[in-house]
């Protein structure tokens, strides 16, 4: 099969869709895989890597749309990708399509194969291939919020670990998911005293065992978390529903009862965020003031350590990419059902319920929307 890695456009995304080490599995095992120019530049990879891997080269996106069966990616695509897609073509990459109206009628309209990172799932009903950006942006979020606490950022001017004789920050975790586990240890870890609110009793018990004394856990109620958003020095949003939007947990009427530049980062904000006040920001201009709370939307968190971000990812996804390649798109997604549950678009319908509900469209079956897929 012949792959396409097209250089990430989002601003300030570095990451890259395939490894040098992973084209080198891949043309090992028969495929051709055409790189853009500069691609791998972000993880310090040179189109001589790339090259020696096995890789061919291009100068432009269009060129590597117009010939790939398969497109893999990091990010969603763009207006100007989203344009070049065309009927059977797959893309795998993540979507988050139940916050972006735009680029689900836009891919629709393309009638490929759309397979989202983020619903792929594994035997156990896991997300294999979210749960490593999801470790990398929960860990981020602590040193995010440790800086933007800083005075000189707008902050209350705390240092989260705090010292002999004045005591840590408060930190608060909405969510005991992969993202807002890997939050609440890291802010334990370092010293932070940490509370994490969940709906899950099974999640906060699991959460609870890795971490012992340092983090307390409560369940999610509007009194628990009214009471713990006024104690906060820090908020870390990590709410998920897969494939579906983000469940709005934090009004903006309760930031009134919050402490002046105190810091609220929404890892959720590819979902649409789990804050009424959230909205995407970027790398360049990460951060945004509400009735006196920094909020932090960037919607790329770990794109700013793309070597480590690409190559956890990379090392999820190749299996999965191998699959499309060796078994052929459409017969791999037919069966293997894991990957099937990573299908959100195909042939002009919407094959991802949670999807479909978000934005109002009629859910297909996807073994329906694959028997349409030309041959």
């Amino acid at each position: 099969m012949l792959i396409g890695v097209p250089r990430e456009t989002k601003i300030h995304e570095y990451r890259v869709g395939l490894t040098p080490e992973g084209v080198r599995d891949l043309a090992s095992a028969g495929h051709e895989v055409i790189v853009e120019r500069n691609a791998g530049q972000g993880i310090g990879a040179s189109d001589e890597h790339y090259r020696d891997a096995g890789a061919s080269m291009a100068g432009t996106a269009p060129e590597i749309f117009a010939r790939a069966e398969l497109i893999v990616k990091v990010k969603e695509p763009l207006g100007p990708e989203r344009a070049m897609l065309r009927p059977g073509q797959a893309l795998f990459t993540y979507l988050h399509l139940a916050a972006d109206p735009d680029q689900a009628r836009e891919l629709i309209a393309s009638r490929a194969i759309a397979i989202a990172y983020e619903t792929v799932t594994s035997p156990a009903g896991s997300l294999p291939l979210l749960a490593p950006m999801s470790m990398v942006a929960g860990r981020m979020s602590v040193q995010i919020a440790a800086h933007y606490l800083e005075r000189p950022q707008g902050g209350r001017g705390i240092l989260i670990p705090g010292v002999t004789g004045v005591p840590p920050a408060e930190m608060l975790v909405l969510g005991a998911g992969t993202a807002g586990s890997a939050a609440a240890l890291t802010a334990a870890a370092i010293g932070g005293l940490v509370c994490v609110l969940d709906r899950s009793d099974e999640a906060l018990r699991r959460l609870k065992a890795a971490a012992g004394s340092q983090l307390s856990t409560m369940a999610i109620t509007p009194e628990v978390l009214a009471r713990e958003l006024a104690r906060a020095d820090a908020v870390i949003g990590a709410a998920l529903v897969p494939g579906a939007a983000a469940p709005k947990l934090v009004t903006r009427s309760m930031l009134a009862g919050m402490k002046p530049g105190a810091v609220m980062v929404d890892i959720s904000i590819d979902q649409g965020g789990c804050f009424e006040t959230s909205r995407p920001t970027t790398h360049a201009e990460p951060v945004y003031m509400v009735d006196g709370i920094i909020h932090y939307c960037v919607a790329n968190i770990p794109g700013a350590v793309p070597r480590t971000s690409t190559y956890a990812l990379n090392h999820a996804t190749l299996p999965f990419i191998k699959e499309l390649a060796g078994r052929g798109i459409v017969r791999a997604l037919k069966e293997n059902a894991n990957l099937r549950n990573g299908l959100n678009i195909c042939s002009g319908a919407v094959t991802c319920r949670a999807v479909a509900q978000a934005l109002g469209y009629d859910y297909v079956e996807p073994m329906d929307a694959l028997a349409r897929v030309p041959k």
